[in-house]
């Protein structure tokens, strides 16, 4: 029997290599980031707002339409996948349904996070984090699920070095672990002395967000691998980089000229799927 999403991530953080994970926002960023050779890939909240309602990463979206962009994904590829739970969308309880069904829909981890809901990205501004006891009982409720049967791990965040200070936020990452939490996130330290700080006082695999002009030093793998990162989460690459190759591409079909640099229509049949189609296709046509 084959290990499951989440026993392979287990495997992944249990690990000694630090973990460079582009985050997709689709299926098809899921598809390229696999071929690209990646071991993990990470559902950006941020991304799919931007790609699926072109909205901003303010809370807009919604539990169903975050969990059906969710099975879309994970059933394009076969890389463990970690999905963001945002909030939890309610309650206690509400967490423990979310982190469920993105089990169900074959997400590996589900990131639960402690902010106020309507939540939004952590490197804008206007955050606010809910008390300590409240994002322990938000964990504890995330952890549960996954004990009670939820093949799934938990990656804890908190951004509360925003709204209150760095110890805030490490004293929120310590009760996190302690409650049982699989990963833990600790959104936006302003230097690489807090990153630091960071990874030598809380225990657990820890993860890295490299947000290109975000709030934190994007620093290259081997150091964050240095300072005890396990993963590098890049949550906007993809996504920074196709926006400006769309725009330069309608600015010269607007121009009256035809783009260059395309890939072959050849390549995207690859990247989607034909080959696979028509051999499958093959092996099911009549004899006529």
């Amino acid at each position: 029997m084959s290990p499951s999403p989440a026993q392979r991530l287990r495997a992944l953080i249990d690990g000694s290599e630090l973990l460079v994970m582009p985050c997709c926002f689709d299926a098809l960023s899921a598809r390229l980031i696999e071929r690209a050779g990646f071991p993990l890939t990470f559902m950006s909240g941020f991304a799919v707002s931007a790609a699926r309602l072109a909205a901003p990463d303010t809370g807009l979206i919604s539990f169903g339409e975050m969990l059906d962009q969710g099975r879309s994904i994970c059933a394009a590829t076969t890389l463990p996948v970690i999905g963001d739970g945002d909030t939890g969308y309610g309650n206690a309880l509400n967490v423990k349904r979310t982190v469920a069904e993105y089990a169900r829909a074959g997400f590996a981890g589900i990131m639960i996070e402690d902010q106020v809901a309507p939540k939004r990205c952590g490197h804008t501004r206007g955050k606010q984090v809910v008390p300590f006891e409240e994002a322990c009982l938000r964990v504890k409720a995330a952890v549960d699920a996954r004990d009670e049967g939820a093949d799934i791990l938990i990656m804890a965040r908190t951004d509360a070095r925003a709204t209150h200070d760095l110890d805030e936020g490490l004293r929120r990452m310590a009760a996190f672990a302690g409650i049982g939490a699989d990963i833990l996130f600790l959104e936006a330290p302003r230097s690489e002395a807090e990153m630091e700080r960071f990874c030598r006082e809380i225990p657990g695999p820890k993860m890295a967000n490299m947000l290109e002009q975000g709030a934190t030093p994007v620093l290259p793998p081997a150091r964050l691998a240095e300072i005890g990162y396990r993963i590098a989460a890049y949550p906007l690459t993809l996504l920074l980089a196709a926006v400006p190759v769309m725009e330069r591409a309608l600015a010269e079909l607007k121009a009256g000229r035809h783009p260059q640099g395309l890939a072959s229509f050849g390549h995207l049949q690859e990247v989607v799927g034909f080959p696979d189609y028509f051999a499958a296709e093959r092996r099911y046509a009549s004899g006529d």
